[in-house]
């Protein structure tokens, strides 16, 4: 494939993202900080790897659409990837996705998070900035879901980033535009197959945002993300999405279903040398609901600042958390092989030459070996047959030394 050395190229500098754009040198974003590399890429070249990566079907898309959106795996990295047009021609916008299952603990978050799915119904919303890692706490709640609890998990993605692999929940996951043909029609879809938690990728338009609350409303534990700043920010965006006439209702059914809102951004650690999610959480209180039924959503600020017995968290207190914390989760091989993509079984290791084989049962012998072509030994040593058990090669050193 012809991303592939961009993409190796990315996953060796430790890249989170990777960009492309014809007649200039491919962008690497590595720590939050954009740097650019190399050659400049020639247009033409990338056009033949976008036609590559999206298909005939997906090239007639592209050039209606202006942009396509798909998810891949690359030199053995899961990658989203976005092809889009440009002043240049085409350009891609490639996001790295972790090599591992996440979880709260290798993401490093507040192990408390974990209470936001224990809910039965409801709705969580995680929130920040573009490239603050929301997916991958979205996916690292579910997973939590996944390895403690028998329930059916439904997601709804455009596209899919994290494979889940079945634990002890049932996983179903549904891409828009392979799998169905939009959100809404996939939130319509869901609620007619007996799911326990949905996930909608990312809530963009009024009518999805209806039916999502809906869902949250009437007996589902619902995820999804929102960009925004703040937790207030992410709820005001989501109620200011409906006519001026619907918000009230919209703000009554949002104070009856919240479960919890989470808003994070990606900050550098250097003593450790990673990047970690710093987050700010607002838990549904009573108070907390009061304020957003009557619309004044100014006041889940200082909600925040007095919820800590909640599980409530500030960002200066949630750093604070971090500072003082010891254990942290590093990226390992080990979680390498823990990657949502099947492979092929590796085959059985070899035992090695010196071991001594297990005696054969009495019942079933086992057959000699071919033996190979005989060669003289070198003066001085002493040739041993295959005698099976440690006693039986001892036995026969004892007998040939004498």
């Amino acid at each position: 494939m012809l991303l592939e050395p961009f993409v190796r190229a990315a996953r060796d500098a430790g890249a989170s993202d990777l960009h492309l754009e014809g007649g200039l040198p491919a962008a690497l974003r590595v720590r939050g900080e954009l740097r650019l590399t190399g050659e400049a890429v020639a247009p033409a070249l990338l056009s033949e790897l976008a036609r590559e990566l999206v298909g005939d079907d997906g090239w007639a898309a592209l050039e209606a659409s202006g942009s396509q959106d798909l998810a891949r795996v690359v030199a053995g990295v899961r990658c989203r990837v976005n092809v889009l047009r440009t002043s240049r021609g085409v350009g891609l916008a490639v996001r790295l996705l972790a090599p591992f299952q996440a979880t709260l603990r290798r993401l490093n978050l507040h192990p408390s998070l974990r209470r936001l799915v224990e809910s039965r119904h409801g709705l969580v919303v995680v929130s920040g900035p573009t490239g603050s890692g929301k997916s991958s706490t979205v996916a690292a709640l579910l997973q939590e879901v996944n390895l403690s609890e028998a329930r059916h998990i439904v997601t709804i993605e455009s596209p899919i980033e994290h494979v889940l692999t079945p634990r002890l929940s049932l996983v179903r996951q549904r891409e828009v535009g392979r799998h169905t043909p939009s959100v809404a029609q996939a939130l319509v879809d869901a609620l007619r197959e007996d799911p326990d938690v949905l996930l909608v990728g990312e809530l963009r338009d009024p009518e999805s945002m209806r039916l999502t609350l809906n869902a949250a409303e009437t007996g589902h534990l619902v995820l999804t993300t929102l960009h925004s700043a703040t937790c207030a920010e992410a709820l005001q965006r989501l109620v200011g999405a409906f006519p001026a006439e619907s918000q009230p209702g919209v703000c009554a059914q949002l104070a009856d279903c919240l479960v919890a809102v989470v808003c994070q951004r990606l900050v550098y650690r250097p003593e450790q040398r990673l990047r970690v999610p710093e987050c700010e959480v607002l838990v549904a209180s009573s108070g907390v609901r009061g304020a957003i039924r009557q619309g004044q959503f100014y006041k889940l600020a200082s909600a925040i600042e007095g919820g800590g017995g909640d599980g409530s968290f500030s960002f200066a207190r949630y750093r604070d958390w971090l500072d003082a914390r010891t254990d942290w989760a590093q990226p390992t091989e080990r979680d390498a092989a823990d990657a949502p993509e099947p492979v092929a079984p590796a085959p059985a290791p070899r035992a090695p030459a010196e071991a001594p084989r297990a005696p054969a049962k009495a019942s079933a012998p086992k057959p000699k070996a071919t033996p190979a072509p005989a060669t003289p030994p070198r003066e001085g040593v002493i040739v041993i047959d295959d005698a099976g058990a440690p006693e039986d090669i001892l036995a026969q050193f004892e007998r040939k030394k004498r």
